[in-house]
């Protein structure tokens, strides 16, 4: 029992260390780079911007390129945690990860397109309002697959939450901050679909409930691994 506690604990921190490190990727896109380079509604100033920070752009793609590899890490790693337990949920929580990766390398090559438009370097025959049309709207479709991807952001949360139930080596308490986590995600996409004009209200309600779920889970992951006392539960 011991040595299996000892190999769980480990399994869990290094769970718990690539999802800080997706974390800190996530802040990285979409706080850092987005701040220097995108300036919301404008065309002209966010292509002026683009291209004064290019190479903070490019970073930018890089790191979505490597959260993207560390995500799917995190599902291979969490099935390894849970599989004895519920090996069916494990593979679904998989599956709803790795679903989600072609998504992340479409939104990287609009990202690369639009930094070609706003430099001129294709399009060349094409007006200059045209082109930065052109960008912005890759720009948008960008926003567009977020939205899509939110939906499996909160989907995979369900059977994750599940397997953290049945377990028994990770306090329960952490199943209802993952299932809210996982509801914030599924209404926002759907207010932000159904009901547009809501959908910075949901965002506000929604944005600390997806900080409670999914760091409360993470900092236990990395500081505690599991319980010392693991319940032994059949695998189904």
């Amino acid at each position: 029992m011991e040595n299996k506690v000892t190999s769980l604990k480990m399994t869990a921190r290094f769970a718990g260390l690539l999802y800080l490190i997706w974390v800190l990727t996530a802040i990285y896109g979409m706080v850092y780079v987005q701040s220097k380079t995108i300036v919301p509604g404008d065309a002209i100033a966010t292509a002026t911007k683009v291209i004064a920070n290019e190479f903070i752009f490019r970073t930018g793609i890089i790191n979505g390129i490597f959260s993207s590899i560390v995500w799917v890490l995190i599902g291979l790693t969490l099935h390894k945690l849970f599989k004895h337990v519920n090996e069916r949920q494990a593979k679904l929580l998989v599956a709803l990860v790795i679903v989600q990766v072609p998504a992340s390398f479409i939104m990287e090559a609009l990202n690369l397109t639009s930094l070609m438009i706003f430099k001129g370097d294709i399009l060349k025959t094409f007006e200059n309002s045209q082109r930065l049309d052109l960008a912005m709207l890759f720009r948008k479709v960008n926003n567009y697959i977020t939205i899509m991807l939110e939906m499996f952001w909160g989907l995979w949360l369900f059977p994750f939450s599940q397997l953290v139930y049945r377990s028994g080596f990770i306090p329960r308490i952490l199943v209802v901050f993952l299932i809210l986590n996982g509801l914030a995600y599924v209404i926002h996409f759907f207010t932000h679909i159904l009901l547009p004009n809501y959908q910075e209200l949901v965002f506000k309600i929604a944005t600390p409930i997806w900080t409670l779920g999914e760091i409360s889970i993470m900092l236990w992951l990395l500081i505690k691994g599991v319980k010392n006392s693991v319940v032994s539960t059949e695998k189904q």
